[in-house]
C-alpha cells in the first residue's frame, strides 16, 4: 500500500498525457479504420462497401502518383540536407568566432511557424515580382523570369524551402553528438600524422554513429510525413507535380477549393488511403531499422 502511494505522484503526472493520446490519437485512428470499408462523404448514413475503397485505390493513378512525388521530394531533402547539416555543425563546433549567434541564425527556420515560412518563399519565388527573379535580372544571371512554381520548378523549389527549414534542427543535434567525442582522440590521430579529411572520415562518422542513425530515422519520417509548406504555396500544383501522399489524404477528408472548384469530402475512401499510406511509411522504417543493426555492427 505504502508503495503504491508512492507512486501514485508518477501516474497522476502522466494521466493528462495519457488521456490526450486516448483522445487525440488512439480514438481518431479507430474511427477511421472503422470507415475504411464505409462509403462515408461526411453527412448521411454510411454505407458498408467492403473492400471497394482499397479496389479503388488500387486504380488512383492520382494517389500513386503523390507516391512517388513523395519519394522524389523526401530523397531531394534528405540528400541535401543531412550532410549540409552535418557540415555545418562540425563548423560550427570549431572555436569560430560568433558561433553561438549562427547557431541561433540557422536554427531560427526550426520555430517559425510552416505557413509563414511558405507566404515568405512565395514572395520571393513569385514568377513576376519575386525576390529572387529580381535579383538574378538584375545581374543579368538569366534572360527571363523563372517560372519557379511552374511544373518544370515548383518540386524543387518546395525541396530547397523544406531543407532551409530543416538543417537547423538536425545542425543541433549533429552538434550535441560531436561535443561528446573526446579531444583526445584528435589529438592522438593528430601526432600520427592524420588529416583533416582522415579525422572526419575515420573519427568523427564512427563515433557519431548513434546520433547520425537518429538524426537519419527522424530526416526519413519527417521528409515521407511533410506536407504543410506544400500545401500553403502550392496546394499540389501546379498540375500535381508536387502532390505528396499526406496531402493527398488531406484533401480527402478537408477538400480544398481552387480556381472555383471543389473536391467532395470521402471519410470512406480517405480513411482507406491514410490506411495504406501509414503502411507505406511504415515499411521504410522498418527497411531503415534493419539498416540501422547494420550501422550498429559497423560503430
Amino acid at each position: 500500500m505504502k508503495k503504491w502511494r508512492l507512486q501514485l505522484p508518477g501516474y497522476g503526472f502522466t494521466l493528462p498525457s495519457l488521456i490526450l493520446t486516448i483522445v487525440f490519437g488512439v480514438y481518431p485512428i479507430a474511427w477511421a479504420m472503422r470507415y475504411m470499408f464505409y462509403d462515408y462523404k461526411g453527412y448521411g448514413k454510411e454505407r458498408f462497401v467492403g473492400l471497394d475503397n482499397f479496389t479503388q485505390l488500387l486504380n488512383d493513378h492520382a494517389y500513386w502518383d503523390s507516391v512517388v512525388n513523395t519519394f522524389v521530394y523526401a530523397g531531394g531533402k534528405l540528400i541535401i540536407t543531412l550532410p549540409l547539416s552535418l557540415i555545418l555543425a562540425v563548423i560550427l563546433n570549431k572555436g569560430l568566432r560568433g558561433k553561438h549567434w549562427l547557431r541561433a541564425i540557422y536554427f531560427m527556420p526550426t520555430i517559425v511557424s510552416t505557413s509563414v515560412i511558405s507566404i515568405v518563399f512565395f514572395i520571393i519565388f513569385n514568377s513576376y515580382n519575386g525576390i529572387l527573379n529580381q535579383f538574378l535580372l538584375r545581374f543579368h544571371m538569366v534572360s527571363k523570369s523563372i517560372d519557379w512554381l511552374g511544373p518544370e520548378h515548383a518540386m524543387l523549389s518546395v525541396v530547397i524551402i523544406a531543407v532551409w527549414g530543416a538543417v537547423g534542427n538536425y545542425m543541433l543535434l549533429f552538434i550535441a553528438g560531436l561535443q561528446n567525442i573526446p579531444d583526445d582522440v584528435y589529438e592522438s590521430a593528430s601526432l600520427d600524422g592524420a588529416n583533416a579529411v582522415q579525422k572526419f572520415w575515420y573519427i568523427t562518422i564512427p563515433m557519431l554513429g548513434p546520433v547520425l542513425q537518429m538524426v537519419i530515422m527522424l530526416a526519413i519520417i519527417n521528409s515521407l510525413k511533410g506536407y504543410e509548406s506544400i500545401m500553403v504555396l502550392t496546394e499540389g500544383g501546379p498540375i500535381a507535380k508536387t502532390e505528396v501522399m499526406y496531402l493527398y489524404v488531406y484533401k480527402l477528408f478537408f477538400p480544398l477549393a481552387t480556381s472555383g472548384s471543389s473536391m467532395e469530402q470521402q471519410i470512406g475512401y480517405g480513411s482507406a488511403v491514410g490506411f495504406v499510406t501509414a503502411i507505406i511509411v511504415g515499411f521504410i522504417t522498418l527497411i531503415y531499422f534493419y539498416a540501422s543493426k547494420r550501422i550498429n555492427r559497423v560503430f
